[in-house]
């Protein structure tokens, strides 16, 4: 925690989205740095914690986001009725929400790439047509479908997280440029899900900023201006997305 607060001082990072299993861990990052983390659930089984519970927490002003609802990771596809009540409570307080939505995850024995497809997202999107909902990883590597999604559903939003590490530079530099290409680069974030690892947070920003293919104004939309819109932000910085 204290060398993630010391890197985020460092390139003036002003908020980030923290997701956490246990609620007495997230809320010791709160209280070292109140004002600095959007306080968020981490669902990783549908019902654990249940929606209901949940609400008590929001109703309290503990937390204040939704997910990461990382349920892909247990097997579970977005589309799956029983993260209906999740979507649902994030569209009615109008909750930023993260998901993990892509084809790569941790090698666990139920994680399945086929339910990383965004296309899985479309009838979430249709009942939900408020849900602040972005993507991790921005669904990589399922470029044609995150694109489709992109263009039908303007609510929808993508980070690049683990993406500015985790791969080859060169295989996240085509990824992120087609992206753009396609006019979508007003709609991306900046993220590092560093979990345990706080210098990946610095790696993934410089990943943005060698980036030779974008502006000046293009580095500045990912890097903060998208993620203040988003957000709802008014003050000044860089954004990132953690996960503890």
């Amino acid at each position: 925690m204290a060398r993630t607060l010391e890197i985020m001082d460092r390139y003036n990072i002003v908020k980030a989205h923290l997701s956490g299993r246990d609620p007495a861990v997230v809320a010791q990052w709160v209280k070292a740095a109140p004002d600095r983390f959007i306080a968020a659930p981490f669902i990783f089984e549908p019902g654990k914690p249940e929606a209901d519970a949940l609400r008590k927490k929001y109703a309290q002003g503990f937390y204040s986001g939704m997910g990461e609802i990382a349920a892909q990771l247990s097997g579970v596809a977005p589309d799956d009725p029983r993260l209906e009540p999740y979507f649902a409570l994030a569209e009615e307080l109008d909750l930023p929400t993260l998901i993990h939505t892509a084809g790569i995850g941790p090698y666990l024995p139920h994680f399945r790439s086929a339910a990383g497809s965004p296309l899985l997202l479309e009838e979430v999107l249709v009942r939900h047509p408020n849900l602040r909902l972005y993507l991790e990883n921005s669904g990589y590597p399922y470029l044609d479908e995150m694109i489709a999604m992109m263009y039908q559903y303007p609510q929808l939003y993508g980070d690049v997280s683990t993406i500015t590490w985790v791969i080859p530079r060169s295989a996240f530099y085509r990824y992120l440029k087609a992206l753009v290409d396609a006019g979508l680069g007003k709609r991306l974030m900046f993220g590092s899900d560093q979990m345990r690892w706080p210098e990946m947070i610095g790696e993934g920003i410089e990943a943005i900023e060698n980036a030779d293919f974008l502006t000046e104004e293009q580095k500045r939309d990912i890097l903060y201006n998208n993620a203040a819109r988003f957000l709802r932000l008014d003050s000044g910085g860089v954004m990132m997305n953690v996960r503890k």
